[in-house]
């Protein structure tokens, strides 16, 4: 007896935003694609949606319906209304036109804002539930630094994030997250949901799941999904530089129609984790006394500009590191990435082998003054390369590698996530051939830059992602907030869903 098929859509939104930094997100900063596109560009690569394509393509069952993808080419800044509305329409258009589909995977971020709309994913949500109505099931995929809100779980049948930080679960997500889906469609699960909020914002080493303090309650959380009634279990500890109305540290459980389980445990991870807090927040060494430090050592060295994280939504033109090295007449040779339009095109005009007389930094976030240097220009390219995290093709714009006596930069034209060594290695640098690496990341996987160095180092730079939240300046999150709050009182309450 044949089985009928299961028709499931796929869509995907993913940008994760800082408030902080000034430059507003566009429509082509996006990678769109549409309809088969979607399929073709996942297919056999290591992200959530390649992870359920692997799954759905092991079910005869199950025919694929693509529909939608906009994936930020890296972080950035607050997404501004008139692309967002652009990207909100073609993303339910894709809904829309999407016949008898059984059921929906969302693949999404969760720390995605624009101007006017603090919860972008809460309100595809919302609104793609209005076209498809209450029956057909609804799969999200959230990353753990994800804002968690009310409205995204209300209109999903379950929601499943990602269990490690640094994130190398992408496939294993989507792949989760596909099982699930399958499972709501054959009617072998009821999910319901418990939601716990925790007024904390977190971020330092002791958030590495593997070998942080907090990863005892994300291991609980999982123990709990892998149990004989669980269904999904995280954690999301947001990002603290999407300044929104329910910014805040979430405990998410989703049981197989067991809502005492969801509740218990979620209000126990919580208490676990609200009692570790103050081991979570990232310690930082002043800038002077890194480039003392940095100085004095004979080995390779990381500084670590988290405060400039692209990957977080910083805007990547931060020189405070270098301006502080060039000086202090620092001598040791410096690898350092940079966004910097105006030095880019400076070099394309030159061309490869000429020297350019270029201010650099602060072309993007004013809170930076430029530094004139004179450099000779080693390469140019057109900037898209394929990352080392899970294979897809990231784009820097137009690009230009710069050298000035000790310091070498990679420069582009446009933000990239930089929590892996993709870039340095598309411009032919080895960050293991430089005494000094400047790293815009706060966390990447261990072996890439903290295993080989002897000097490893948190610096307290200025910067729209600043481990230092205190400094930021938050208005919209709900308050008081721990750390930005003397006081901060918790009493655990589980909210529960169920569809």
């Amino acid at each position: 007896m044949l089985c009928p098929m299961l028709r499931v859509l796929i869509c995907e939104c993913k940008q994760e935003i800082s408030s902080f930094n000034p430059v507003l997100g566009r429509y082509e900063d996006f990678s769109v694609s549409f309809g088969q596109q979607v399929i073709d560009a996942h297919r056999g690569v290591g992200s959530e949606v390649g992870g359920a394509i692997s799954v759905f393509d092991g079910e005869p069952e199950v025919e694929m319906v693509p529909g939608y993808s906009a994936v930020a080419i890296t972080s950035g800044g607050t997404v501004a209304d008139a692309d967002f509305a652009r990207i909100a329409q073609e993303f339910l258009e894709a809904v829309r036109s999407a016949r008898d589909v059984d059921g929906i995977y969302f693949a999404m971020h969760g720390a995605m804002a624009a101007q006017t709309e603090h919860d972008v994913e809460g309100y595809l949500l919302q609104e793609a539930r209005k076209i498809v109505g209450e029956r057909i099931p609804i799969v999200t995929s959230l990353d753990l630094h994800g804002i968690l809100t009310d409205r995204i779980v209300e209109h999903s049948n379950a929601v499943v994030l990602y269990h490690t930080y640094p994130h190398v679960d992408f496939f294993e997500t989507g792949q989760r997250s596909a099982r699930l889906l399958l499972k709501i469609l054959r009617g072998e699960v009821r999910p319901v949901t418990a939601r716990v909020s925790i007024p904390a914002l977190v971020r330092g080493v002791e958030l590495r799941t593997e070998t942080g303090k907090w990863g005892s309650c994300v291991r609980r959380a999982i123990a709990v999904e892998n149990g004989p009634r669980g269904l999904s279990g995280g954690m999301f500890i947001g990002n603290p530089f999407t300044d929104v109305p329910e910014l805040c540290s979430n405990v998410l459980l989703v049981t197989d129609d067991d809502a005492a389980l969801a509740e218990r445990e979620a209000l126990a991870i919580a208490n676990e984790f609200w009692g570790m807090r103050e081991h979570l927040y990232q310690q930082l060494t002043p800038l002077d006394e890194c480039v003392r430090l940095a100085a004095a050592e004979t080995g390779h060295t990381v500084l670590v500009d988290a405060a400039d994280a692209t990957s977080s939504g910083a805007s990547g033109d931060s020189n405070a590191i270098l301006r502080a090295l060039v000086e202090a007449g620092y001598k040791r040779t410096v690898l350092l990435p940079l966004v910097d339009p105006p030095a880019v095109d400076a070099a394309f005009l030159a061309g490869v082998g000429a020297t350019v007389h270029v201010p650099l930094g602060g072309s993007l976030d004013p809170r930076f003054e430029p530094l004139e240097m004179e450099c000779k220009v080693r390469m140019l390219f057109d900037g898209r390369f394929k990352n080392e995290s899970h294979g897809s093709y990231w784009n820097g714009g137009r690009s230009a590698l710069l050298e000035s006596g000790n310091y070498m930069m990679t420069v582009t034209s446009k933000a990239v996530s930089l929590y892996d060594r993709s870039l340095f290695y598309a411009m032919g640098q080895d960050p293991l051939d430089f005494d000094t690496v400047i790293v815009k990341s706060p966390h990447c996987q261990f072996h890439m830059f903290e295993g080989p160095s002897k000097l490893y180092l948190n610096v307290d730079a200025p910067g729209s992602t600043s481990a230092d939240v205190r400094s930021l300046g938050h208005t919209r999150c709900a308050r008081p907030m721990y750390p930005l709050d003397a006081e901060v009182a918790f009493a655990p309450v589980a909210k529960l869903f169920r569809r």
